[in-house]
C-alpha cells in the first residue's frame, strides 16, 4: 500500500456580509477544496500555500487560527491500493477572479448552504461544516 499526505485550503472571501467558499471541479468530476500532495521538507501550512497557488493563482492568503482537519481515504492508482492523509486549512483571501490550473475544469465561489450542496465527499462536507462554525463563531 502506498501512503501519501496533502494538504489544502478551505478558501473563502467575504462578500456583502456573507463567506463565499472557493469550490473546484476536478477531472474526474467531484468539486472539492484546493489541495495537493506534499512535496520533500514542505510542511503542510506550505504545501497548501504552493498548492492555493499553482491550482489557483491565489497569493493573498490569511490563515484562520485554530483550525486544522485531518481526513483519511483510501483510492486506487494503477491496481494499487493508495492511503491518503489530507490536512486541510482555513484561511481568507480578497482575490475573486481565478486562474485554474490544467488539474481542474472550472472553479465557483458559493455560500454555504449552496457549497454544502455542490461538494462532492461527506468527508469534504465535514470540514465544510467545521469551517463555517467556526467562522460563525469569531467573524
Amino acid at each position: 500500500m502506498i501512503e501519501e499526505t496533502s494538504a489544502g485550503i478551505v478558501l473563502f472571501r467575504k462578500e456583502e456580509n456573507e463567506n463565499l467558499f472557493l469550490l473546484l471541479h476536478y477531472p474526474s468530476g467531484h468539486w472539492d477544496f484546493v489541495k495537493g500532495k506534499m512535496e520533500k521538507g514542505e510542511s503542510t501550512r506550505e504545501t497548501a500555500i504552493r498548492e492555493t497557488k499553482e491550482e489557483t493563482g491565489i497569493t493573498d492568503i490569511e490563515f484562520i487560527d485554530d483550525f486544522e482537519e485531518w481526513i483519511e481515504y483510501n483510492f486506487q492508482y494503477q491496481g494499487e491500493l493508495v492511503q491518503k492523509k489530507v490536512v486541510f486549512f482555513l484561511a481568507e483571501t480578497k482575490t475573486k477572479e481565478i486562474k485554474i490550473s490544467h488539474e481542474h475544469l472550472n472553479y465557483t465561489w458559493m455560500n454555504y448552504n449552496t457549497s454544502m450542496e455542490k461538494t462532492t465527499f461527506d468527508n469534504a462536507k465535514n470540514v465544510l461544516t467545521k469551517a463555517q462554525m467556526l467562522l460563525t463563531k469569531t467573524l
